[in-house]
């Protein structure tokens, strides 16, 4: 009869041991720490026991106040809920409130949230639901919380020995949600009475023995009476528990794993939420101020409303920073419908220097004196129905509040029908050109993505459109290639035999030949790509009293949009913390040449803008002007980093002819998009272990917030095992699970993995690590090298053993900007992987504007040099147009 439901194996028992000596490492370093850590800084960090207690006392009377509902919520996810998330949810005090944190709580924990189940939410309220079926309504058993955080056991089992044992269960784990390998937990209930407990080898296997108390037997009880005393399942149950003491003082650790709360999404979503409250405290001063609300028109099925806030200069504060002045103001609304939270919106307002607003016949008007009303603007698109408005509004610089409740009726807007008459006209005037781009959303052009990765050859591209679309015309690479004056709007395109990145714009046009929509699309672009898109203003248009900034934006799987910052030339007019992205801004008068620029931030701080020029003169030139960023390494005769370098100290030339700097930096916290492909051909049996090892170790000491990598494994073919993310989690489970099998198609790789950098920003970097020369690409070296060159990416090659191709190696890196190492063993990867990612961190970004304006779409080789002595500067050896 076998002792275990699963085998034993040896990494099994090794990994048992490696906790024992982290446990011990780990005492021992508090041991050593503890004494240098004053009681003061103690008390710093963490309340008292008084202070806890009392904290603790005025959570549960704060807890005991609510609604039983979300009393029961509260007992349902005491597992998973953070202080500050408890905190924020007892502070809210509108029953509607609370169910939109709840339904914000599971969102913020839903990592597929382009699925329309909330798979985590699912599957916890399915455990829930089990858990009290299977242990009644105590959620307080430790089998519960052992449950709820790891999931069903792959077996467990029960004595039936009560005349030697307490009551005890023995659950079996092939792996969990919080632990990815085998493990045993023990539960006893001492006494027969109560909730039942994990047992921990620290408390003695006696405790577990019905005598063991009563006796005080200390190390009398051994597993193997179990085995012998019990007829049932004796020898499992006696498996478990000695393989539990084996563990000694590991096993604490592993009971903090198994029972830790679940890393959640960190606690911007909760700063966030609390910022979105209408409420004002009592006693504040009132800021007086006035909504008007206008339907101008509709988006899709839904109607466009428009409020303007209006506030008077003199009533407002001012800040005043040596000569700038500005007013800055946040707008926060709630829409309930049916006593249900339906929207919640929030918006911040800029107003400086020249672009501040004068009075013109009682409406918003431009800019200037003190009499003057600073509008607010914002849209919701809303269904026809009524609705309770409550809007906010702050002024930050005098602390001065405003709140507006109103129950209004939103209209039914018809395309034929006009929208309901305006309520202020002088106002709607004003806003006419920004209202009018409205009704651009019924016309639209999207282009179809082909299917499938990697496109080659002859493509078609398919449109759809919407709306009296006359005529589109086609451009690829800013060359137009075909017009089409009638259904179908496709065009077909040659895009050769490597899989370069082109841009793809179509354009429609009505009867008047005056531009209605347009689209656009990277083909060959990484397809988490984060990129932020004007749709209005419209480039080329004229505009006199305002405009509409409309914005479309791609964000990377698992990441979350913080805000869209709106400008007017470089003054920041409005930001915008949620969709729809559309903000009307009104345009200072004798300013005839402007730009509108939008910019995208995730919740990390990584950003991406774009502009577009609006009542350009018709004698403005286009020229392409290419900006060429350089991120170049410089280091010593020993090959370590060197800092200090200034701008003077280097010298860049562009096909012979002397280029000016215009920007000079070290580079130490800029974001970093990494790639570690990784060699998985046979000839690496024996070796994968260790690799992957190392290369999970650098991308643990590389990765940061702000960072993303991805893995590649190959071997015949090239696999994206996982796409960019900062999770280290998931890129550990992409090195996991490996076998080292077939072949090596080297080039194949290169270029599959450069791919996925297409349309990705910013410092950029390929880490390949292989033990063998190419077999079987489909791909030359020439066409890997050329396709490196146009990818502009920096690659790191490591040759790991002797059967390599050394120059091939040297010469893709030294032309990318990166290095070439060789190793014999991979015991000495760590040190190559540390001297990289000091690389990465130290380096010097040099950006120039080419003074070659051609349209060519020829190699330009850039040459950068520098005056110091004794250090080598390493970069990209030049790049295609």
């Amino acid at each position: 009869m076998p002792v275990s439901p699963f085998r034993r194996s040896p990494s099994f028992r090794g990994d048992a041991s490696r906790l024992v000596v982290k446990a011990f490492l780990l005492l021992l370093v508090l041991g050593l720490l503890i004494p240098a850590i004053s009681p003061a800084a103690h008390a710093a960090e963490k309340p008292n026991r008084a202070e806890r207690k009392e904290i603790q006392k005025a959570t549960k009377e704060a807890i005991s106040k609510l609604p039983v509902k979300y009393q029961e919520w509260l007992a349902e996810v005491q597992l998973l809920i953070t202080d500050d998330e408890r905190n924020s949810f007892l502070a809210l005090d509108k029953d509607y409130q609370r169910d939109a944190f709840i339904e914000r709580f599971w969102e913020s924990r839903d990592k597929y949230k382009s699925t329309a189940r909330n798979e985590f939410r699912d599957r916890w309220e399915a455990r829930i639901q089990q858990a009290r079926a299977q242990w009644g309504g105590n959620l307080n058993d430790e089998r519960v919380r052992i449950f709820l955080l790891n999931g069903a056991p792959s077996v467990s089992y029960n004595s039936t020995c009560s005349t030697i044992l307490w009551p005890l269960e023995v659950w079996y784990y092939a792996g969990s949600d919080q632990i990815g390998e085998e493990f045993v937990v023990v539960f006893y209930r001492r006494w027969g009475a109560g909730p039942f407990r994990v047992w921990n080898p620290m408390e003695g296997i006696d405790v577990l023995f019905v005598d063991g108390a009563s006796t005080g037997n200390r190390g009398g009880h051994a597993a193997g009476e179990i085995s012998r005393g019990c007829p049932r399942d004796g020898d499992r149950i006696a498996a478990g528990v000695g393989w539990v003491q084996s563990q000694g003082m590991g096993y604490t650790m592993l009971q903090n794993r198994l029972e830790s709360r679940p890393q959640g999404p960190g606690g911007e979503w909760v700063a966030t939420f609390g910022s979105y409250s209408t409420d004002i405290p009592e006693g504040a001063a009132l800021l007086p101020a006035k909504l008007d609300l206008d339907y101008p028109g509709r988006y899709q099925n839904r109607t466009v409303l428009q409020g303007v806030l209006s506030v008077a200069a003199a009533d407002a504060g001012e800040a005043k920073l040596a000569e700038h002045r500005s007013y800055n103001f946040v707008v926060t609304g709630e829409l309930l419908q049916g006593g249900r939270l339906f929207d919640r919106f929030r918006y911040k307002f800029d107003f400086s220097g020249a672009e501040l607003p004068v009075p013109e016949a009682g409406g918003i008007g431009d800019v200037g004196d003190t009499g003057a009303q600073l509008p607010l603007l914002f849209q919701r698109f809303l269904r026809p129905g009524e609705y309770l408005m409550i809007v906010k509004l702050e002024d930050l610089n005098s602390g001065k509040l405003a709140r507006i409740e109103r129950n209004i009726v939103i209209p039914q807007v018809d395309k034929a029908a006009p929208p309901p008459p305006p309520s202020d006209p002088e106002t709607a005037r004003i806003l006419r050109e920004a209202n009018a781009a409205i009704s651009n959303g019924e016309t639209t052009v999207r282009i179809v993505p082909p299917p499938g990765e990697l496109q080659t050859g002859m493509i078609r591209f398919d449109t759809l459109t919407t709306g009296d679309i006359v005529q589109v015309t086609f451009a690829l690479d800013g060359k137009a290639v075909l017009t089409k004056r009638k259904p179908p709007f496709s065009v077909e395109l040659d895009l050769g035999s490597l899989p370069r990145p082109r841009h793809l714009v179509v354009t429609a046009f009505d009867v008047g030949g005056r531009q209605i929509a347009s689209d656009e699309t990277l083909i060959n672009a990484v397809v988490n790509r984060f990129r932020i898109k004007l749709v209005e203003p419209r480039r080329g248009q004229r505009y006199e009293s305002s405009l509409l900034a409309d914005a479309q934006v791609e964000i990377p799987d698992g990441e979350a949009l913080e805000r869209i910052e709106y400008y007017l030339n470089e003054t920041r007019v409005a930001t915008l913390y949620q969709p729809p992205y559309s903000q009307p801004i009104v345009l200072p008068k004798g300013e005839p040449l402007a730009y509108v620029r939008a910019v995208a931030f995730l919740v990390d701080g990584n950003s991406t803008e774009d502009l577009v020029f609006v009542n350009a003169p018709d004698t403005l030139e286009e020229i392409d002007v290419q900006f060429v960023e350089l991120y170049t390494s410089v280091t010593d005769r020993q090959g370590r980093p060197v800092a200090g370098m200034q701008q003077k100290d280097f010298a860049v030339s562009e096909d012979g002819v002397k280029q000016e700097i215009v920007r000079f930096e070290q580079v130490t916290n800029l974001p970093i998009h990494a790639a570690v492909a990784l060699d998985i051909s046979a000839s690496m049996d024996g070796k994968l272990t260790e690799t992957r090892e190392a290369a999970l170790r650098f991308l643990e000491q590389t990765i940061q917030p702000k960072d993303r990598a991805s893995i590649v494994t190959f071997n015949d073919r090239p696999n994206l095992a996982v796409k960019f993310t900062k999770d280290l989690t998931t890129l550990a489970g992409g090195l996991a699970g490996l076998k080292a099998e077939r072949g090596t198609a080297l080039y194949d790789t290169i270029i599959f993995s450069l791919f996925y950098f297409n349309g990705v920003k910013g410092q950029r970097a390929l880490l390949l690590l292989s033990d063998g020369k190419d077999e079987g690409s489909r791909f030359s070296f020439e066409d890997a090298l050329d396709y490196a060159r146009r990818a502009g990416v920096t690659i790191y090659s490591i040759g790991l053993g002797d059967d390599l191709d050394r120059k091939k190696l040297e010469k893709i890196s030294e032309e990318t900007g990166g290095r070439a190492f060789f190793v014999a063993r991979p015991a000495e990867l760590d040190a190559i992987y540390t001297t990289i990612e000091e690389e990465l961190r130290s380096k010097y970004l040099i950006a120039y504007q080419s003074t070659n304006t051609g349209r060519g779409d020829e190699f330009r080789s850039v040459d950068l040099k520098t005056n110091k002595p004794g250090v080598e500067v390493k970069t990209l050896h030049g790049y295609y147009p």
